[in-house]
C-alpha cells in the first residue's frame, strides 16, 4: 500500500482574492468542512503563518515536534514547513496567514532580514511562549488588524495591516533578542545564513563539509566556526540535521520507494541510506513512515 501523500497548500484567500493576506479564527477553522486536506494531517505550507493561542491547553506539530500549547504560546511557521493540527475544542486563537510578497517586498533589506530571521527554526524554536504583559500587548495588535480586515476593510487597509503585521513581527524579534534565543547582531550571522542555505539546496548532492566551503570560498575550519557560533553545533551536525529533516519529508510527502528516496537523497546503496537514517534518527525509513 502506497502511504498517502503530504498535501501541499498554496496560500487561498476567498474573501480578497487579490491579497496575500489572510486572519482566520482557531476555533472557526476546527469547524469547517470545505477543505481539501485534513488539518490533522501533516499538510506542507507555501506561506507564512503566525499561530497565537488566547486560551486553552494543545499541542501543535511543526517539522515533526509536538509543541504544547497554551494562553500566550506564539507559533511561528515558515513557508515549506510540515505541519498539522491537534484538534482540541479547549484552545483558541488566531492564525495570521501571509505570502512572502506581502510583507518582506514592502520592506527596507534590514527588517526583511529580521522578518525570515523570526521564522528561521535553525536559530531558535518556532515557539514563543509570551509573558501577561507580552501577552497583552500582541493581543491588542491582532484586535486591530483583525477589525481592519474584517470590519473597516477599505483601500487602505491591507496598508494598514501591513504595517500593523510588520510592527507584531518586530516586537516578536525582540522578545526573541531579550529571551536570549538569537542575537541579531551576532558575528558570522550573514556567513550563516549563506551556508543554511547551501546546505538546503545542496545536501542532496553532498554532505561533505569540504563541498560546502568550496562553494562559499572558505576553509572547513571556518565553516565550523560559523555553525560553532550561531547554533553551537559542528558543520557536520548541521548538515546531517538539514539532510534528514529533507528525508524526512519525502517519506511523508512523496509516494517514492525507499530505494528513490535514497537516491534522490544523495545515496548511491540503499544500505548506506538505511544505515545514515538509523544513526540520525534511531529509526528506519518504514517505521517512520508508518508512524507518522
Amino acid at each position: 500500500m502506497k502511504k498517502k501523500q503530504t498535501k501541499h497548500i498554496k496560500f487561498q484567500n476567498q474573501q480578497n482574492t487579490r491579497a496575500h493576506f489572510d486572519i482566520v479564527k482557531l476555533e472557526e477553522l476546527y469547524q469547517r468542512t470545505d477543505l481539501d486536506h485534513s488539518i490533522e494531517a501533516h499538510h506542507k505550507v507555501e506561506f507564512y503563518i503566525l499561530l497565537f493561542i488566547e486560551k486553552g491547553n494543545g499541542f501543535h506539530a511543526i517539522d515533526f515536534t509536538d509543541y504544547k500549547c497554551s494562553k500566550g504560546t506564539l507559533l511561528t511557521i515558515r513557508k515549506d514547513q510540515i505541519h498539522k493540527f491537534f484538534k482540541s475544542q479547549k484552545l483558541k486563537g488566531s492564525l495570521l496567514l501571509f505570502t512572502n510578497e506581502f510583507l518582506v517586498s514592502y520592506l527596507e533589506k534590514i527588517e526583511a532580514q529580521k522578518t525570515m530571521l523570526l521564522f528561521n527554526e535553525q536559530l531558535g524554536v518556532p515557539k514563543i511562549q509570551l509573558s501577561d504583559s507580552e501577552f497583552k500587548n500582541i493581543q491588542q495588535i491582532i484586535k486591530r488588524i483583525n477589525d481592519e480586515y474584517f470590519s473597516v476593510n477599505d483601500g487602505h487597509s491591507l496598508s494598514i495591516i501591513r504595517s500593523e503585521l510588520h510592527i507584531l513581527i518586530t516586537k516578536l524579534f525582540r522578545i526573541k533578542s531579550e529571551g536570549k534565543q538569537f542575537n541579531f547582531e551576532k558575528k558570522y550571522l550573514n556567513e550563516f545564513i549563506e551556508f543554511q542555505r547551501l546546505v538546503e539546496k545542496n545536501v542532496n548532492k553532498t554532505l561533505k563539509i569540504k563541498d560546502f566551503a568550496s562553494l562559499m570560498g572558505v576553509s572547513t575550519k571556518t565553516i565550523n566556526t560559523i555553525t560553532k557560533n550561531i547554533v553551537n553545533k559542528s558543520a557536520k551536525q548541521f548538515v546531517d540535521e538539514i539532510s534528514t529533516k529533507q528525508i524526512k519529508r519525502l517519506l511523508l510527502n512523496t509516494n517514492l520507494s525507499i530505494k528513490e528516496i535514497a537516491y534522490k537523497s544523495g545515496f548511491e546503496e540503499t544500505t548506506n541510506f538505511y544505515k545514515y537514517f538509523k544513526r540520525q534518527t534511531e529509526t528506519t525509513p518504514e517505521q517512520f513512515r508508518i508512524g507518522k
